[in-house]
Parts: structure tokens; sequence; C-alpha cells
């Protein structure tokens, strides 16, 4: 049967708080192994599926940053939720025929690998709204499943959204495949930060690393990420609808 996502209604959903101090509480901690200083790693909650109502209960403790990969419900979240003062961040992969809707309602993409998304996004970004800030997803793993550029092609990318006015490249993002130990969960995560800092220069620092998720996140802040993604350990296991 195919499986079609549904946010669901989290009204009053009391474990969200406690997860996300558990969350915060863990990126305290890895941020203390690595020597790095907390407020340097920002957390990005990743809400897709999950209902508007989860996300007011997770603003309400102080989360501002939201993941969204489905354009259309997040379109209709922004929609209940325009009263609170969220960034929101597509983190899906960037189709052609959603981009100018990405364009207009996102203030970040995580999953940038295309230059003819990137000139998409870019003309289709309203000229009334600040530059759409975008990461390079980097293919670490060679899986053709998976999205992302190989390696070198990734200066070629950051090159070509350097034109492109309505564009911020921000820095990059990728997705390995899991591991079970923490030295094989940072080694992908390595290979990213090194990549940023042959790649980064004085007027383009790529600052952000947008890289862990509920499963390594430590690993990831161990490497150097500036963003975490996490949504299970957050919001509690993804509710999805079969039809």
């Amino acid at each position: 049967m195919a499986m079609t996502s549904q946010p669901r209604d989290d009204t009053g959903d009391a474990g969200i708080p406690a997860r996300l101090k558990e969350v915060q509480e863990r990126i305290r901690a890895a941020a203390v192994r690595a020597k790095r200083t907390p407020e340097g790693i920002e957390l990005l909650a990743v809400s897709k599926t999950h209902g508007a109502d989860a996300i007011r209960t997770a603003y309400a403790c102080g989360q501002r940053a939201f993941g969204e990969s489905y354009v259309q419900e997040a379109l209709g979240k922004m929609v209940l939720l325009e009263d609170l003062d969220i960034t929101w961040h597509f983190i899906g992969r960037v189709q052609a025929n959603k981009t100018r809707q990405v364009a207009a309602h996102f203030h970040w993409v995580h999953g940038l690998a295309d230059p003819a998304h990137a000139r998409r996004l870019n003309d289709q970004r309203p000229a009334d709204l600040p530059p759409l800030k975008v990461c390079v997803q980097v293919n670490l793993s060679g899986e053709a499943s998976k999205a992302g550029l190989e390696p070198s092609a990734v200066a070629a990318l950051i090159a070509e959204c350097e034109t492109l006015p309505a564009l911020q490249v921000c820095g990059l993002m990728t997705l390995p495949a899991p591991a079970q130990d923490e030295e094989a969960q940072r080694r992908p995560f390595r290979t990213l930060r090194v990549l940023r800092d042959q790649l980064a220069t004085p007027t383009r620092p790529l600052r952000c690393l947008s890289m862990g998720m509920s499963d390594d996140l430590e690993a990831a802040i161990l490497e150097g990420a500036t963003l975490v993604r996490v949504g299970t350990a957050v919001f509690g296991p993804r509710p999805y609808n079969t039809k």
C-alpha cells in the first residue's frame, strides 16, 4: 500500500517540552565534548508530518526554527501559525514544479543540488523578501538513491549561486548513510567539514554545516555541525496514514 504523509493533531502533546529539553541537553553535552559553545549550534526541529499544534507547543518552549519536506503540507501549517515568528526551513528534495512556492514562503533551503533549481529559486524569489538562504547538499555516500552533488561538483554550483542575487549560499548539508558506532558516524561529517574548509573564503565563509539528526547529532557536533536537524527525538515517531 502507498504511504502518504498526513499531519496529525498533536493538541496538548505534553511530551514535546520534555523531549525538546532532552535534545537541548544532548546538544550542550556534545558541545562540551567538542570544546565548543552550545550557542554556536542551532537546533532545527523537523516538524514534517506533525500538526500545527505540535509546532505551537515547541514554539512555546522557545523553539523558533522548523523544518518541512512537503510543500503543500507546510503551506497549510504556515497559514495556521502565521501569528508566530517562525523561521521555516525547506529540507526536502527540491522539485522544479515546487520552486515558486519554496522561494516565496521559506527562509532556508537545505537540499540545493541543481543549477537549474538554483536559477528558478532566484528568479521566483519575491523582490520584497531578503535573499533565500541555501545550503548545497553533498552526497558523501555515493548512493544513487540519495540526493546531492558529488564533492567535486560543489564548487561549480556555489559559483553559479554567487551570480544569483536572490540566493545566499550559507553552507553545506549532507545526509549520510546510517552507521552504528560513533567513529563511523563521524567520518562523513568530517569529510563535509574538510570540504567546507577547502571551499570557504573570507567573503564566502560557508558557516553553516547542516548535518546530524536524532541518532547521530553528537557525532555531527563533534565534527563541527552548526545546525542539527532533529525530528523524532523532539516530536516522537512520525505518524503515517496508509491509503
